[in-house]
């Protein structure tokens, strides 16, 4: 299962990027992109109209999504125990690292530290 991160689902809605956009279709299709909370709830903070509103709450409602119970916990430990702070890697990030550790999602982001975080679990 794929976890899209934030910066991925930006560029898939924008079409910025061919790759993205084919990779994306394929992985909808097949039904193995997992939706989590706070990264839609990110989408959601950048709306510009009730149009997009609307298509980002489609997906929230249509794709796979795992239990979230406890995972800002988890992500504040990881946060810790790392000392991603420090190395410019926030709580919402943490939170990400803690689904994908959680649910072994595979992680698609863009963000260079994000991922260099989530190497650290493989």
């Amino acid at each position: 299962m794929i976890l899209p991160d934030t910066s991925i689902w930006i560029d898939f809605f924008r079409k910025t990027s061919a790759s993205v956009d084919e990779k994306m279709q394929e992985y909808l299709t097949s039904r193995e992109v997992c939706a989590l909370s706070v990264i839609f709830g990110e989408l959601l903070q950048g709306v510009r109209d009730d149009r997009e509103e609307k298509v980002i709450i489609e997906y929230w409602k249509n794709l796979p999504q795992v239990e979230e119970r406890h995972l800002f916990i988890e992500a504040g430990r990881i946060s810790y125990q790392h000392r991603f702070f420090s190395k410019g890697v926030g709580l919402i990030d943490c939170y990400i690292l803690a689904a994908a550790k959680r649910y072994q999602l595979d992680l698609w982001t863009n963000d260079k530290k994000l991922f260099q975080a989530y190497k650290l679990f493989q």
